[in-house]
């Protein structure tokens, strides 16, 4: 094939991925960062000997990145190696009670129903209907376009629609967890999996019961040097592969030419392609790339209500605790109260579920000797204006109460430096629209069908993939968009 230029805004997961497979195919890639590093939110930052992944620390389904290698020909484990988990998480209620969600799904169990009164029947038959849900869904929702008029035809996707009630769109997860488990702490436990791509399960259709099944049943995983080695290990492949990256570039603009994308404008200058790739959020890509073209716009998808954010502290600890593993969850007490306080309120609960992930428990490397790197996030609402330095001091003097009463000592004492990432600073080292990690939310029975689709119905040669579209955020699904670009664009 005569070589076709490609230009992707943006080197995170997806527009690596996107990359990949295209220069694959033959194509001439470069890559325009705005940053001095590859990533996205997939990042990491450096303190006093302290090394943090600073955004994604669960990994699930890396036969989707050893996939991208393959297509090179490449053998992944040159590149890329991790290690299956024995546990996916530690949970710990205030009750006293403690979980451990082993990966082994029979000792998974037998952990439930010997610490709650859920039986193991109710835990197995829950994990088939989630598995049922993924094995509907994930071949003609996730893998492919829904916007695209001849996958429809295919018998996999007319068997979907024959199915689609059993994906419990109609009613929402806490109320399908309700109906499964009587024990709250299950409960709790399974509407947890809303926040994993930012939405609340109060609100959230029942659909998303499919995320425990892609965490118990897939396993999860943990990467030699941490979840960042993914990105260094993706670009390496890529440049082997000629795909050029632009770091400190900024776009400043998406230039059509009519109804056909022409190119972009870094710095005033015009850099031409016959493909254009966004992997930026989709709300600057419109409001900010395309500002000169306010009738392209997708107007009800931009005014859409956006996903929940963070607010992560990364502290370094001097001590280790022996009570934490890789993952960690410090439930609330009152789940509901604090989704209403994200949601509605839109603010930080006092009593914030707390996750923390310490990756120097696995990669020695990351923290000094006999100290630990903790990541320590709860759940924040999209940047409206709020009062972020107020809420952040609240929010630190209530996490560290909530800690201290959980492990039974002053943890503060141990905290030797510390670096903060709120929804502001999110805005603004990724351009994520509100500082929202997933882009909209999926609190509505109809919001994956209202996602925007990975291609432009208005301009030619203009695709879009990520996080904030089709089919959504997380590491897995947005390796699934540069995917469906990959394929679309042929």
């Amino acid at each position: 094939m005569s070589q076709k230029k490609v230009i992707i805004i943006g080197s995170g997961i997806a527009g690596i991925a996107a990359a990949i497979r295209l220069a694959v195919k033959g194509y001439c890639v470069e890559v325009f960062e705005a940053n001095d590093h590859p990533g996205g939110k997939l990042s990491e930052i450096k303190n006093r000997g302290f090394r943090f992944d600073a955004g994604p620390s669960l990994l699930t389904m890396p036969q989707y990145i050893d996939e991208l290698f393959r297509l090179a020909g490449k053998k992944p484990s040159e590149y890329f190696r991790y290690q299956k988990l024995d546990i996916n998480s530690n949970y710990f209620y205030e009750d006293g009670t403690r979980i451990t969600a082993y990966t082994d799904e029979h000792k998974f169990a037998d952990e439930i129903s010997s610490k709650t009164t859920i039986s193991i029947k109710s835990i197995t038959t829950n994990t088939k209907y989630s598995q049922a849900i993924y094995n509907i869904t994930h071949r003609a929702f996730l893998e492919r376009s829904l916007n695209r008029f001849r996958n429809f035809f295919r018998w996999d996707a007319i068997k979907t629609l024959f199915q689609l009630p059993k994906i419990d769109a109609m009613r929402t997860m806490h109320a399908a967890n309700q109906s499964f488990f009587k024990d709250e702490h299950i409960i709790q436990f399974y509407d947890r999996y809303a926040t994993y791509n930012g939405s609340n399960p109060y609100q959230a259709p029942a659909t998303l019961n499919v995320i425990p099944h892609l965490e118990q049943h897939f396993g999860a995983y943990f990467p030699e040097g941490g979840m960042y080695s993914i990105v260094t290990a993706l670009v390496k492949l890529a440049e082997e592969l000629g795909v050029k990256f632009h770091y400190r570039s900024p776009v400043d603009e998406i230039v059509l030419d009519g109804k056909r994308a022409k190119g972009i404008k870094v710095k005033g200058r015009l850099h031409e392609a016959d493909i254009i790739i966004s992997n930026a959020d989709l709300w600057p890509t419109y409001k900010n790339l395309l500002k000169n073209y306010p009738h392209i716009h997708p107007k009800k998808t931009l005014q859409q209500e956006r996903s929940s954010s963070a607010l992560i502290f990364y502290w370094g600890m001097n001590k280790q605790f022996a009570k934490l593993d890789l993952h960690n969850i410090f439930f609330s007490v009152d789940y509901k109260a604090e989704f209403e306080h994200l949601w509605q309120q839109k603010t930080i609960y006092t009593d914030p579920t707390i996750y923390i992930n310490i990756s120097s428990k696995l990669n020695t490397k990351d923290a000094p000797e006999n100290c630990e790197n903790w990541f320590v996030m709860i759940n924040a609402p999209a940047n409206e204006g709020q009062d972020w330095d107020s809420l952040i001091n609240i929010a630190r003097e209530n996490i560290i109460a909530k800690l201290n009463r959980l492990l039974v000592e002053d943890i503060s004492q141990f905290i030797t430096c510390e670096n903060v990432l709120d929804p502001r600073g999110i805005e603004a080292n990724t351009s994520s629209y509100q500082g929202s990690i997933y882009g909209t939310s999926s609190n509505s029975r109809y919001a994956a069908f209202l996602r925007h689709a990975n291609h432009s119905s208005k301009i030619k040669n203009l695709y879009f993939c990520g996080g904030s579209v089709h089919p959504g955020g997380g590491i897995p699904l947005c390796l699934f968009s540069a995917k469906i670009v990959s394929d679309w664009i042929g």
